[in-house]
């Protein structure tokens, strides 16, 4: 399935809408506008293999560029446009676009960027891009091309980065399939419709930035099995509730930081929306602390499904509410590919050990682009088919997975391994704390010590009174020698919008 089958046959029904302004695409206006702009490609010389890269917020026409990439055999590569011109242009540079696509909502970072990079052509939407000439209307340079489909349409794919939280971003490029947009194949559809129901009547809730791959490829999947996707300009706690109700949104997808801002609102506010019409609350991304994910089972229902992947796309595994409820903190079963945890040597763990997460697949599922070394890096040494994305965790008894940490945030203090995340889910809870981060920094007698950085709640007062009910908190909860010896205060941590913490950032106040 694709969305050209349901321009056809409901032409009039939205696509894409948005929560805000409520800027609405219907499938027909998708088909047409994706149809030109791959006419458009191809004319001006672009052939399967080749690659588009799109800077925009978001904004409906984002899914116009990546239909038009995905019926044209291309690699269609989103760009974060929150990140500093040098970052952008690094993405545009090492994928190797010939084609760069921006909005007029992102000008200064498209101008920016519009002289440095070298792609063969530059489309502007949605306006000028003022101080720069390097861009091209891409309404007038459209306006005469024929709606009438390519003859060929090869399944393209899209090319994303990994969010950079332990370095530069990693480009995940995956094999393009040998089939057309409209024949069956693609994954996520196959996966992941079944898996939560995801059918014509279905109304889709998107609170996230779409360069991120899970708000990009679960809104394209919707639409092409022919439901709704809402999108939301940027998340705010009230406003994603407010549009479950007016949209009687069916679906949803969101990070576990979006969960403990909407449980943070005023119990009158978190009251006054009605959230009936949801189904399936789907989570993923970064890991939600039990606790965080029980308070939402209580409040809506049993209407939780976490998986657990990666931009990577090398593995899966799924986990429904009756399953975490019986087994509360995992991530699931395999859904795609066989989970194994592995020593640093590459041997398989038993059960209950923690070690390094591969997923074997039969064929490689991905390379890093340009960059041998990390995908070297990524692929454990006996087995070329299993891959890693340097996360840490278990496995009990049923096959069930728990994750732990990344391998690059593990603190050893005294010769005794301590996962971040642990403390991490403790200190959340805390009314006082809106944020934490905890890190290990430097120690003269342990090798290193727990840090906890927070950002206090508003109104709340930051101090060592704080940071000594802080640290007593942790201790009671877990094991003392987990909890931080020291709490740091701040107005606000690095995360990316998608919800994952920019750790390195903070490590690097620390250095070692």
């Amino acid at each position: 399935m694709y969305p050209g089958i349901h321009a056809a046959t409901t032409p009039d029904k939205p696509a894409v809408v948005m929560a805000g302004s409520g800027d609405t695409l219907t499938f027909r206006e998708l088909e047409e506008g994706s149809v030109r702009l791959a006419r458009y490609l191809h004319e001006q010389g672009l052939r399967r293999g080749d690659g588009v890269v799109l800077v925009a917020e978001n904004t409906p026409r984002v899914f116009e560029v990546y239909w038009a990439a995905r019926r044209s055999g291309l690699y269609i590569t989103l760009v974060n446009h929150h990140l500093s011109a040098p970052e952008a242009a690094y993405i545009v540079t090492d994928c190797g676009a010939r084609a760069l696509i921006v909005s007029a909502g992102v000008a200064g970072l498209a101008a920016a960027i519009g002289d440095q990079v070298k792609a063969e052509l530059k489309l502007a939407f949605g306006g000028e891009i003022p101080g720069s000439t390097a861009y091209l209307d891409y309404d007038t340079e459209l306006a005469d091309v024929s709606a009438e489909p390519l003859p060929e349409q090869p399944r393209g794919a899209d090319m994303l980065y990994s969010s950079g939280t332990t370095g530069r971003p990693k480009g995940v490029k995956p094999t393009l399939p040998e089939s057309q947009v409209d024949e069956p194949g693609d994954t996520h559809i196959e996966v992941f419709g079944p898996m939560y129901g995801f059918d014509t009547e279905t109304v889709y809730l998107s609170p996230a930035p779409l360069y991120h791959a899970a708000p990009l490829r679960f809104c394209a999947t919707v639409q092409a099995i022919g439901g709704t996707a809402v999108v939301m300009e940027r998340f705010d706690p009230e406003a994603a509730l407010a549009a479950i109700e007016r949209h009687q949104v069916t679906h949803s997808q969101w990070v576990p930081t979006m969960f403990v801002r909407m449980l943070k609102l005023p119990e009158e506010t978190r009251r006054r929306y009605d959230h009936s019409s949801l189904t399936v609350a789907i989570h993923a991304a970064a890991p939600c602390p039990p606790d965080v994910k029980q308070a939402m089972i209580d409040w809506w229902g049993p209407v939780l499904y976490e998986y657990y992947a990666a931009t990577e796309a090398n593995g899966i595994t799924f986990v429904s509410p009756a399953e975490w409820l019986e087994r509360p903190g995992t991530v699931g079963r395999a859904g795609l590919g066989t989970v194994r945890i592995c020593d640093d040597a590459g041997g398989v763990l038993a059960p209950f050990e923690v070690g390094t997460i591969y997923f074997e697949r039969d064929e490689r599922p991905f390379e890093y682009h340009n960059d041998p070394a990390k995908t070297a890096a990524a692929t454990h040494p006996e087995h070329p088919t299993w891959t890693t994305t340097g996360d840490l965790g278990f496995l009990d008894e049923d096959g069930y997975l728990f994750l732990t940490d990344r391998k690059a945030f593990m603190i050893i203090s005294g010769g005794v391994n301590i996962y971040p995340r642990e403390v991490e889910d403790v200190l959340v809870t805390h009314p006082s704390v809106l944020d934490v981060a905890v890190i290990g920094v430097p120690d003269a007698e342990m090798g290193e010590s727990v840090k906890a950085i927070v950002q206090a709640a508003e109104g709340v007062e930051a101090g060592p009174e704080l940071e000594r009910e802080l640290i007593d908190f942790v201790r009671e909860r877990i094991a003392h020698y987990k909890a931080p010896r020291t709490v740091d205060f701040t107005d606000f941590l690095p995360r990316t919008p998608t919800g994952k913490l920019v750790k390195q950032e903070l490590r690097d106040r620390y250095p070692h």
